[in-house]
């Protein structure tokens, strides 16, 4: 599926260099970098590998700074940024940029097309780059080397500049290069008739915009480790494979890789939104080092998160019919319980234990295996696994667990947090200062806590066990009486955020109530539910998801910028998260029905969306976007949840129930309100 950037944008390079592209491998590797051909990013690099996958990621291979020549024209092609100046600035000469269906660049040099592209290979860490030119020209080609932690940024040292050993080998010339022992051997084979050049030297002060932008260091200094020069022409492509792993490579497995790169993203889609959105999903799926699948939270920072990974994982995986994948990712992080809690982060290093700070992730792993049973999955996964872990984290959350995290006995609903913790979804902490610190009782914490306990419910009743059904049943009751006395605000008709430790409601108007309307069991009755949507349709929708905070609410933040500590404080007071807009278009379904009316509104809602793909990170879905117009996107370029929830409202909530819908929950339901 052809994504086009033309000659008027790619010369344009405030534009271009705003535009990222984006390749993933299936194991926590990835490459990353602008239309405009300059990394502005840390982040951003050719190869970029994952050593224990999907963890512990170092930029290995940084760029590959090319010139052609004709003899007595030279034309460079890639583009740097250093002080004051870009040099070279290859960008001048792009005339297209594509994804077709890996990242394609086309460069006008004197009378000919250079064509440029890249993919990663699946499962490996390793990086194919092709040349094709319409006419014969020599290509030289010096790969700049960082060799870092990708949080952390090099600068010049005597390791770094070590020696390269040369090698040929048949149907490719093969540079090998080793800079520090810890890490990986670096090999790049490039197609045969190349010649190797050792004139590498330290290039310093390369700056990367985007850090400078976010309030980061952003200067490093690169090794280029040589050049290499090749003939390119009609009949002559020029290949260049950069890998630690120990493919052989010559022209013939180029190819190879190529075409089944080329069909394995092959739109399944007819419509052209979810076939892109599926392309894109592809991207967040990977597998650890023992084989099992997981789901990357966003690329370029994030690993795998467990509110993150249950939130996408209906859209990611369940939409597209892969549901032995999505019950191993569920077993993964049901093998890691802590007192009833599922990690919410796994670290990058071996020795550091996972990380339990979370109220909701375990929560939404009653959601993700409902999702799962709905779209077809497995019973006995259900009955001999599931059950017994569910049994196990109710059982915590009842008597207390990490975090202060448990039920109070006065009103069953459940109360969390500590000082320092931040517990939510809305986790943005600078220093020791947590900036919604939500401790006590969270309203779509009580809404996810009273969905767990009505699908246990559910669930252990179908499974025979009629004493622990009517258990939770019974919790779940008295859940539902207290839920509307603490959180319905009649003053402003909706629910309050937050009910404090001191039993004082937090009447800011936030996005977390959608929650009690939009998941399988609704708490409120209709007109509460049609007042609940209605409030945040007036206040918090925009065109690319819900603010976190209405305008004019205390600490109202109408933009995403600025440092470290800036930017936290902004992340949840006003910031548009679009992720957000799945459960409002489900809870609006649920409020006002699935009459064509609400069916057409929904789907409008996803358009600006949908136009955003051909923005910022092309095919992708942005974290967040500012608050105020024009919503300037930010975060995470590429965001997991982003992705699913809209992958999941278009082939479920809006799908005609013919083609799409999941199967609704058997008759035999204890429970009176379920939304389908």
């Amino acid at each position: 599926m052809q994504v086009a950037v033309g000659r008027k944008v790619c010369a344009d390079y405030a534009r271009s260099s705003k535009l990222e592209w984006l390749e993933s491998n299936g194991a926590g590797s990835f490459a990353m970098g602008t239309v405009a051909g300059a990394n502005t990013r840390r982040y951003h690099g050719l190869l970029v590998a994952s050593l224990r996958p999907p963890v512990d990621r170092h930029v290995l291979l940084s760029r590959l700074e090319e010139v052609v020549s004709d003899g007595t024209l030279e034309v460079p092609l890639g583009t740097a940024q250093y002080p004051g100046a870009l040099h070279p600035a290859g960008y001048r000469n792009l005339a297209e940029f594509r994804l077709d269906p890996f990242p394609t660049w086309v460069y006008d040099v004197g009378g000919a097309h250079v064509e440029k592209q890249i993919f990663l290979v699946q499962g490996e860490e390793t990086v194919v780059v092709q040349y094709r030119a319409t006419r014969r020209r020599t290509l030289r080609i010096s790969p700049f080397l960082a060799f870092r932690d990708y949080h952390s940024l090099t600068h010049s040292n005597p390791a770094l500049g070590g020696s390269v050993r040369e090698e040929r080998a048949p149907g490719a010339l093969v540079l090998r290069v080793r800079p520090y022992a810890p890490l990986p051997e670096l090999r790049l084979h490039v197609s045969p008739g190349a010649g190797f050049t050792a004139d590498g030297v330290w290039y310093h002060s390369a700056q990367y915009l985007e850090e400078q932008e976010r309030g980061l260091d952003f200067v490093e200094d690169l090794w280029k480790m040589g050049t290499v020069s090749v003939e390119v022409g009609p009949e002559a492509p020029v290949f260049v494979v950069a890998t630690i792993g120990s493919r052989q490579v010559d022209a013939g497995a180029v190819d190879r890789l190529t075409a089944a790169e080329r069909e394995r993203r092959r739109p399944r889609s007819e419509d052209r939104f979810a076939a892109r959105l599926e392309l894109a999903a592809d991207q967040f799926i990977a597998r650890r080092a023992s084989g099992e699948p997981t789901i990357i939270a966003g690329y370029p920072w994030f690993t795998d998160w467990g509110r993150d990974t249950m939130i996408a994982l209906p859209g990611l995986l369940l939409t597209r019919g892969r549901l032995d994948e999505a019950r191993q990712v569920l077993r993964g992080f049901l093998a890691f319980l802590d007192r009833g809690l599922i990690p919410n982060r796994f670290p990058d290093r071996p020795e550091e234990r996972p990380e339990y700070n979370t109220v909701d992730a375990t929560l939404w792993l009653f959601q993700a295996v409902f999702a799962y049973l709905q779209a077809g999955g497995s019973a006995p996964f259900l009955r001999d696994e599931f059950l017994p872990a569910g049994k196990e984290i109710l059982r915590w959350h009842r008597e207390g667990t990490h975090h202060g995290i448990h039920v109070d006995p006065a009103d069953h609903l459940l109360t969390q947090g500590e000082p320092g913790a931040q517990l939510t979804w809305m986790d943005a902490k600078v220093g020791d200062r947590v900036i919604t610190p939500r401790h006590g009782k969270a309203v779509e914490i009580n809404a996810l806590y009273y969905n767990a306990l009505r699908l246990m419910s559910l669930w252990t009743h179908g499974c025979g066990d009629a004493e622990s059904a009517a258990v939770y049943a019974r919790e779940a009751d008295a859940v539902e009486r207290s839920f509307e006395r603490a959180f319905w605000n009649p003053e402003r008709e909706c629910l309050y955020d937050v009910v404090g430790p001191d039993g004082r409601p937090d009447p800011s108007l936030r996005p977390n109530q959608i929650f009690a309307v939009s998941l399988p069991f609704p708490l409120l009755r209709p007109e509460q539910q049609k007042a609940v949507v209605r409030a945040v349709e007036e206040k918090l929708l925009t065109p690319y998801g819900l603010r976190t905070l209405a305008p004019g609410e205390p600490g109202y933040e109408p933009r995403y910028g600025g440092g470290p500590a800036e930017r936290d404080g902004a992340y949840h007071q006003g910031t548009v998260w679009p992720w957000l807009l799945g459960p409002f278009i489900r809870a609006s379904l649920v409020a006002f029905g699935r009459t064509p009316e609400t069916l057409a509104r929904c789907r409008e809602l996803l358009l600006p969306l949908e136009a955003h793909l051909d923005d910022a990170c092309l095919g992708n879905v942005s974290e967040v976007f500012d608050a105020e117009p024009p919503h300037r996107p930010g975060g995470c370029p590429a965001q997991a949840w982003s992705v699913a929830e809209l992958l999941r409202a278009l082939s479920v909530d809006l799908a005609e129930p013919a083609r799409g819908r999941w199967r609704k929950v058997a008759e035999s339901t204890p429970a009176p309100r379920l939304a389908g």
